[in-house]
């Protein structure tokens, strides 16, 4: 769908909460995704990602995030980024933990911010998911694979190393 203005709003309700109960563990909460990106065309899902300092700060979020009634769903193929399944479905959201410099958080934050301040860049990535949400309806993997170059793309022009390429190209392989 187009991007909705309230979107930053519907994060920051999210993260206000979220942040109560992790504040002390972790170091950050960062909106990511499409929803993050003004003028992005997106599926209406807020992805936020709770950022610790390092991999042993992990676990106690994990543990402060079901005392909030998230369900810790395991990394779902991706080293590093921890992912849950919220009881609290409105609004909709995806929530992550991950690592200061995981890979996974380094290329969110390099697409979010390339989209950000590349618009003709965000406007072609748009009209490509419009395009493949209308041919793949049904069928998210193929949605998210034929995102998949246009993705890899973007981070190159990011300066985006190898190896965080590396690891999208084998999240999206099937």
């Amino acid at each position: 769908m187009d991007y909705d203005p309230a979107w930053p709003e519907l994060f920051e309700q999210l993260r206000s909460r979220i942040w109560a109960a992790v504040n002390d563990a972790a170091i950050s909460i960062e909106h990511v995704g499409s929803t993050s990106v003004p003028s992005l065309a997106a599926k209406p899902i807020i992805d936020l990602t709770v950022v610790v300092d390092t991999e042993a700060g992990v676990p106690l979020v994990i543990e402060r995030l079901a005392a909030l009634g998230y369900v810790h769903q395991g990394n779902l193929g991706i080293d590093g980024r921890e992912a849950f399944d919220s009881p609290h479905r409105r609004p909709a959201h995806h929530l992550y933990v991950c690592a200061r410099g995981n890979l996974g958080l380094v290329n969110h934050l390099a697409l979010r911010d390339y989209l950000r301040t590349h618009a003709d860049a965000a406007r072609a990535y748009g009209d490509l998911k419009r395009r493949l949400a209308s041919r793949f309806p049904h069928d998210i993997d193929r949605y998210v694979q034929g995102k998949t170059g246009a993705i890899l793309d973007i981070l190159r022009e990011a300066g985006v190393p190898p190896e965080g390429l590396d690891a999208i190209a084998r999240a999206n392989r099937k």
